[in-house]
């Protein structure tokens, strides 16, 4: 073994007279390599639990604002609020001609009424509205009722019928419950 002047390092004489320094061993390289890996978890680590943080939150938040929302209480149940009662009047089948030679409609339908307390001036009503019902209809045609847009007209206009008979605004809805073509 030699040692270098100008450096200190040591050197091992080789066979042709070539030296070579010799090898120290890297006790010391190694740790900070086994440190950064721990490092880098350690920062992976807090980035993800800041992540799952932020989105628990988040999500406490749009919760809590979609219950109070709702009208919804603190403990997360729906206030109880009393559902508004609805009164339906069945009619019967009408089985019509309409405008067209040999065309007819069966159609079934239900009044839903704004007040329950209308339900007796309406059942006195009935023989008026089916009139108003049968003048109505029997005047279009299968062309004009065919498609989904005539039977929300048709359904319109029946309604309005069927308040200009009882006098008041006392039907609120009216519903096709049998709807067939022939």
């Amino acid at each position: 073994m030699l040692l270098d002047r100008e450096t200190g390092n040591s050197h091992i004489l080789m066979k042709r007279g070539l030296y070579m320094p010799e090898e120290k061993p890297e006790v010391e390289s190694e740790q900070p390599q086994k440190e950064k890996p721990a490092k880098g978890k350690l920062k992976l680590l807090i980035m993800i639990a800041g992540v799952v943080l932020i989105i628990a939150v988040s999500g406490f938040f749009t919760y809590s604002l979609l219950i109070k929302g709702k009208g919804g209480d603190a403990d997360g149940k729906k206030s109880q609020a009393q559902p508004e009662k609805t009164v339906l009047v069945a009619l019967d089948p009408f089985v019509l001609n309409l405008a067209e030679q040999g065309r007819f409609l069966k159609v079934t339908m239900q009044l839903e009424l704004s007040d329950p307390t209308y339900q007796q001036m309406i059942t006195e009503k009935i023989p008026q509205i089916k009139d108003a019902i049968i003048i109505l209809i029997s005047s279009k045609s299968s062309q004009s009722i065919a498609n989904p847009e005539g039977k929300l007209q048709l359904k319109d206009e029946l309604l309005l019928r069927a308040n200009q008979v009882i006098g008041k605004d006392v039907i609120r809805n009216l519903y096709f419950t049998e709807f067939v073509m022939q």
